[in-house]
């Protein structure tokens, strides 16, 4: 009877322990969708964001002066690619000063910002990191397949900022939690 009643309340613990990074919903839309990292994960999340009907365009390279109060919530996919950056004509620093400008931009303007990282462990590294250390620490909400903290960066990150966190097994599972934070 004593295991069973340890057991039910580790059990609880745990559980709402997991509902706890799950915020209810915060974000009001319009949204507006960016890259910080120039990977090609930002058409991923629009997918995923066009079938649960939500109007989101893939603009990669926004400027913090493209704010301009009309959206409620910016989402970030974060994901450094130096194959992006190139082809996008900007270097890791600057991406950085794009990410640091638009971000102050958002929160000046009392938008929500949203990370999201789909790029798993694959998209993981030096670059990456540097994007992903930046930004998680700005964000009001984080989502991310889970192989990509398997070092636990996210959850440190986001623990120590004290921001929900929630990690999906599958890239294709991201569309829930994602949708799931709009109002």
């Amino acid at each position: 009877m004593k295991k069973l009643a340890v057991f039910t309340a580790l059990a609880l613990l745990l559980g709402s322990a997991l509902f706890a990074q799950t915020p209810k919903a915060f974000a009001d839309r319009p949204l507006r969708l960016t890259s910080i990292g120039q990977s090609a994960d930002i058409e991923m999340v629009r997918v995923l964001l066009a079938r649960a009907k939500f109007d989101a365009k893939s603009e990669p390279l926004i400027k913090a002066s493209d704010l301009n109060g009309s959206a409620k919530t910016l989402v970030l996919v974060i994901g450094g690619s130096s194959k992006g950056l190139g082809a996008a004509g900007i270097s890791a620093e600057a991406e950085m000063e794009r990410a640091k400008a638009l971000v102050a931009k958002a929160k000046s303007l009392g938008m929500k910002i949203i990370s999201v990282h789909v790029g798993g462990e694959a998209r993981r590294g030096t670059l990456s990191d540097g994007f992903i250390n930046y930004a998680v620490p700005q964000s009001d909400y984080v989502i991310v397949v889970s192989e990509a903290d398997k070092d636990g960066l996210f959850t440190a990150l986001a623990g120590g900022a004290k921001i929900p966190l929630t990690k999906v097994d599958k890239i294709a599972q991201v569309g829930a939690p994602l949708t799931g934070a709009f109002k």
